[in-house]
């Protein structure tokens, strides 16, 4: 015969087991991290590609900037960089194409695993020289193998070292038309 503290203890433990397996399935959500950007030092009034690591969770993957579809959302980076910071071309990776049970018959172009964006930064001649943040996010859609989630926002932040160029090119002033001795 079971004690009441002892029924007690095999209710709370029953209860429990659920919010264990809850807990479990609530840790299976996807996630998309970007890995720390290194300091870029860029020149003033050069151009530089400065690259961004981003690593999706494992047994996920999102939609390449290029999908198969076009009802799926493509992984896009929008950056707001500083003033006097212009930012040029962002190049993605092609996506690796990947057939998933839920289509069988279907290649989608995705990304998985690791994957790199480059990004173009180019600041202006007269910019000061300083570290600079460059801030965004990173729009995309994960799925696995069963189904896609809601699609989310990555905040992005890198630093961009504006550094002097070299002094400016001074020609040579005009000679005199007057014979020197």
């Amino acid at each position: 015969m079971l004690t009441r503290l002892s029924k007690s203890w095999l209710a709370a433990a029953l209860l429990c087991v659920p919010l264990a397996g809850q807990e479990q399935f609530a840790s299976k959500t996807p996630t998309v991290t970007m890995l720390r950007a290194p300091l870029a030092a860029v020149q003033r009034g050069g151009a530089h590609p400065v690259e961004l690591h981003f690593r999706v969770g494992a047994g996920f993957h999102v939609n390449s900037n290029t999908p198969t579809e076009e009802f799926l959302i493509p992984t896009v980076l929008t950056l707001e960089p500083p003033t006097d910071i212009i930012i040029g071309r962002i190049t993605y990776p092609p996506g690796e194409l990947a057939s998933f049970p839920f289509a069988p018959d279907q290649k989608l172009s995705v990304y998985a695993g690791e994957f790199t964006l480059s990004v173009m930064v180019r600041p202006m001649a007269n910019v000061l020289p300083s570290d600079y943040a460059v801030r965004g996010t990173l729009k995309y859609q994960a799925c696995d193998n069963a189904a896609c989630y809601p699609p989310k926002r990555l905040p992005v932040e890198f630093n961009v070292k504006v550094i002097k160029g070299p002094p400016p090119h001074k020609a040579n002033p005009p000679q005199s038309p007057h014979a020197h001795s």
